[in-house]
This record gives C-alpha cells, structure tokens and sequence, in this order.
C-alpha cells in the first residue's frame, strides 16, 4: 500500500507542476518536523502526499474543527491529529507522552498556526521536541521554485531563544522570514 500511495503522489507532484527534496541524511523515524509557509489549505495536501511520497508515517497536527465526518475519516486515515487551539493546557505533555510511548513517532506541524498573516510563531513545537529529546527538521514549501525543500535540523538545547534565531537562519538562507515572538536580551 505505502508503494502505490508513494506512486500516486508523484503523479499528483508531477500534475501540480512541483518537485521536491529526498529525505534528508539526518532524517529520523523520531522528530518533530515544521514546515513554512502556510499560506493555503493545498500546504497541506503538499506535504501529506509529500509523506507518501517518501513513505513516512506522519502525523499532523489539524485544527480539531476539521474532524467532523467524514472529513474526519480522510484526515484520521492520513495521520492528522486533532488540536483544540482553545485548550493549550497539557498538550505538549500529553505529546510528549506520545513519544515516550512509541518506538517511531514522526510529528508534522506549522508554527504559523493558520493560513493567516502572523505576528509571531507559536512555540508549542520547540517545548514537544525539547520534552521528547527529538530534532526539529525543518522543512521549506518553496512556491516560487514549486519545490519541497528539507532546510536543516536543529536539536532543541537549553535556549528556546537561542533555537529560535538557528531556525530564523535556516529559513533566512532560503529567503523565508519568520515572524518570531519576542525574544529575551
């Protein structure tokens, strides 16, 4: 099944005119994996038919409003996993737990949180990765070269801040500015 859902979703790249990027060397069955811009609901179906592509079991974090049947049968099926936005309150624990529990656990989201213009990225997915000893890998949807790009990992160390300006570097080099929350001096 994972061959012909990776066959079908290079025809679907080759159809939308797109390209992208093998796995990279560093790529591993336990990360968190965030991914910029998100400017459209066709970034997810980019990087959920990218994951079949390169045979990764994913899973994805979605607004939980999208799980209402049978949307929630299609998303469930391709690893989406629901995120009441309005309810922060041990989220990142229960994903950690996730983690600790599992021998490979691969966890795609956007910091930018919605299609929307941001004032600044949510930190959610540096405190999963620091919580769960994972890498960030981070991952480009470069739309004027219509490629998927992967752009750099980052283990999380001591400074959130510090972290966040390595990630900033990493989307600087391929001409993607994040809008970062403030930092501390």
């Amino acid at each position: 099944m994972k061959t012909l859902l990776s066959i079908v979703g290079k025809m679907l790249y080759t159809l939308m005119g797109w390209s992208y990027d093998a796995l990279p060397n560093y790529w591993t069955d336990k990360s968190v994996v965030i991914g910029f811009p998100h400017t459209a609901n066709m970034d997810t179906v980019r990087a959920l038919t990218y994951m079949k592509i390169a045979k990764v079991n994913v899973r994805l974090l979605v607004k939980a409003e999208w799980f209402f049947f049978p949307m929630s049968l299609l998303l469930k099926s391709l690893g989406g996993m629901p995120v009441k936005r309005d309810k922060t309150q041990g989220f990142v624990g229960s994903v950690v737990a996730e983690f600790n529990q599992r021998e490979a656990l691969v966890l795609a989201l956007v910091p930018e949180g919605t299609r929307k213009n941001v004032a600044a990225i949510k930190t959610g997915f540096w405190y999963i990765a620091k919580g769960a000893t994972v890498p960030i890998l981070c991952w480009y949807l470069d739309n004027q070269a219509k490629r998927t790009r992967w752009i750099g990992k980052i283990n999380p160390g001591e400074s959130l801040e510090e972290d966040l300006l390595k990630i900033q570097k990493l989307y600087d080099n391929v001409g993607f500015s994040i809008p970062l929350p403030p930092l501390k001096d």
